[in-house]
């Protein structure tokens, strides 16, 4: 499990060791660390490190110091370093002293040959856009940047960049994982361990050991009914297409049963002939879940289907058109007692919470969780899950799965879940975890009849992905 912490957080739990380390042992332990990832970096990308060129970009304050500790521990190395004072009056002065005893250079500008830049302008502390001098320096420079904590100019409780910012290849963190490592652009992310004793958080992320440890699995005594039936409610004479999808992704889920209620049965069962499949809700039989939304459309039969649903004592998904619905009526939501998950993208949160979601995309989804009791997935290349309380990030990584009908497909996912016992916001989470593997898996494939960007790709390649974890 990976957890997030905000700033204060990570300054709290350094305070202990500030005080009881020598002046600067602390800064240089995470210097340390910050060096040898630069060294890996520059051995991957040219094969070498000796003679190799970095220039850090220094800001006042500690990761300046950090970056100009760095190069100085890449001087002994072989590296050619320089650096960009910003503000030379306070530069932290430690740092400097010992760069320019290495050898290290200050220049006014990165030089044109440089293989690496440092960015050492701003930490965790740091607020807003980069001042038009900083903005200036990294514009006028192609080579690749490694970030200190986080890249400047990118907020590190949202992620969001409003403004002049910098793009790393690499960001190198201290201690524990901000939550800007997974909401923002910040590259590959390295944590260096500086001897930080920190809590569990709860802002988390999912890992492969964790959701395979946490998957269902038939026991030796389970058997249809007892790993759980997942109840439909999707698709429409308009969309059938949303039901196929969202019911297989159910079946590829768990070794549970599948039950499909509504006007798409004929199509469903012939793709899915292990579903049983009835014309109406009240006619679907024993369920522990429903999935209420993906095609459905917006009239009247929709609208009962999601009473009746969200009527009953069992787990409930809300999504797309059911969402729409949802906007108008919240109360069938706020008055039940049993999970709920609401799983919208923005247009859907902005309907629903009447106001957009704005750069703060966990607040966001926190805020409606809590408003309506109930466990909040809110869709996007990163996407936000939580009840209010436990939240869990999932970067996706690639947009592989921004495509047609693949929201239906993470709804039977999460469907399943909720049916076969698992507590709503860790099933959202793992659904999404393994949602977002299956498009990875879905574009990796080389087979014939491979289609990358597709739902019906990603829901081909749900067994596996599940497999591999």
């Amino acid at each position: 499990m990976r957890h997030y912490y905000t700033a204060d957080a990570i300054r709290a739990a350094e305070a202990p060791l500030l005080a009881a380390l020598p002046d600067g042992v602390l800064m240089r332990r995470a210097a340390y660390g910050l060096a040898s990832a630069i060294a890996r970096e520059l051995r991957a990308r040219s094969g070498a490190v000796c003679g190799r060129r970095v220039c850090a970009v220094v800001g006042s304050g500690d990761n300046g110091g950090d970056a100009l500790w760095a190069a100085t521990f890449l001087r002994r190395r072989g590296v050619a370093a320089t650096a960009v004072l910003l503000n030379p009056q306070h530069t932290h002065p430690a740092a400097l002293a010992a760069f320019r005893r290495a050898g290290g250079r200050t220049v006014d500008e990165i030089p044109a040959a440089t293989d690496l830049v440092i960015d050492g302008v701003v930490g965790i502390s740091g607020r807003g856009p980069l001042r038009p001098a900083a903005a200036e320096v990294f514009g006028a420079s192609a080579a690749p940047v490694v970030a200190v904590d986080i890249p400047s100019g990118v907020d590190v409780h949202t992620g969001a960049a409003d403004g002049p910012h910098v793009t790393a290849a690499l960001t190198v963190t201290f201690g524990g994982y901000k939550p800007v490592h997974a909401l923002g652009e910040c590259g590959r992310v390295e944590l260096v361990d500086i001897g930080l004793e920190l809590p569990p958080s709860a802002v988390r992320g999912l890992e492969a050991a964790d959701v395979a440890a946490r998957w269902p699995v038939p026991g030796p005594h389970d058997d249809k009914y007892t790993q759980g039936v997942t109840g439909i409610l999707a698709g429409s004479a308009t969309y059938p297409g949303a039901a196929i999808l969202c019911t297989g992704a159910a079946v590829a889920a768990t070794s549970g049963m599948v039950r499909y209620a509504g006007s798409a049965a004929a199509n469903v069962v012939t793709r899915w002939p292990e579903v049983v499949a009835a014309p109406r809700p009240e006619a679907a039989g024993r369920v522990q879940s429903w999935v209420v939304g993906p095609g459905l459309g917006t009239d009247e039969s929709a609208t009962e289907a999601l009473r009746f649903a969200l009527a009953t004592e069992l787990p409930v998904i809300v999504d797309a058109d059911a969402l729409t619905l949802l906007a108008g009526q919240p109360e069938l939501v706020e008055r039940r007692s049993a999970p709920t998950v609401l799983t919208p993208h923005a247009g859907e949160y902005q309907r629903v919470a009447g106001h957009p979601v704005g750069p703060d995309r966990v607040a966001a989804a926190r805020e409606l969780a809590e408003r309506l009791g109930a466990t909040v997935l809110l869709k996007g290349n990163v996407t936000v899950i939580t009840d209010g309380e436990t939240t869990y990030l999932n970067p996706a990584g690639q947009s592989w799965a921004a495509t047609a009908g693949s929201g239906d497909v993470l709804s039977g996912i999460i469907g399943a879940l909720l049916a076969s016992g698992l507590p709503p916001t860790e099933a959202a989470g793992m659904a999404a975890y393994v949602h977002a593997r299956a498009a990875g898996l879905s574009a990796a494939d080389p087979g014939p009849r491979a289609v990358p960007t597709s739902a019906e790709g990603i829901l081909a390649h749900l067994r596996s992905s599940v497999a591999q974890l």
